[in-house]
């Protein structure tokens, strides 16, 4: 294949960004260390992103373009809380954040936050874990789709999904 300029293999969504991994408040080490090792194997930087589904996106607009500001001025020092567990379970498998990866935490929809992480960025890819087993997790799935499910339908670059290890469901 032909390197373009642009950072795309010639008639492939693949470019030389950096790889996503979504991850949830207990990220399994399985799907992290996979993410870890596809990132290192290809010479990118890895991009651990935790999606807070409870909040929501406030703020797209750069502040120098909105016309309004949070009627609540104060940072909300609870939801820092699942983060810094996150990254705390991240550090466990990957070290110190820094060269090799990083944390990204957003708010809203798991599926469209990660895509708009990974156009943002120009990601490679985006990595996620396979739907959970149990009937809590495919009740869920009655309600909602799985991210994985609902990622490749609003995203162009590759979804890689990563079976979840019988130890880790």
């Amino acid at each position: 294949m032909n390197d373009l300029p642009s950072g795309r293999y010639e008639g492939s969504a693949w470019t030389y960004g950096p790889l996503i991994v979504g991850v949830p408040w207990e990220p399994p080490p399985g799907l992290v260390a996979c993410a870890a090792e596809l990132a290192d194997g290809l010479g990118a930087h890895l991009v651990c992103a935790f999606v807070d589904p409870s909040g929501y996106l406030a703020e797209f607009d750069a502040a120098r373009t909105r016309t309004a500001a949070s009627m609540d001025p104060q940072p909300n020092v609870e939801s820092l809380f699942p983060a810094a567990e996150v990254r705390s379970a991240l550090q466990a498998v990957l070290g110190t954040p820094g060269e090799t990866w990083s944390l990204r935490v957003l708010n809203g929809s798991v599926p469209e936050a990660l895509a708009r992480l990974a156009d943002s960025t120009g990601a490679a890819a985006i990595v996620v874990g396979g739907p959970r087993n149990g009937a809590r997790a495919s009740f869920s799935r009655l309600l909602e789709r799985s991210v994985s499910a609902r990622l490749v339908r609003i995203q162009r670059r590759p979804v890689i999904v990563v079976p979840a290890l019988p130890r880790e469901s």
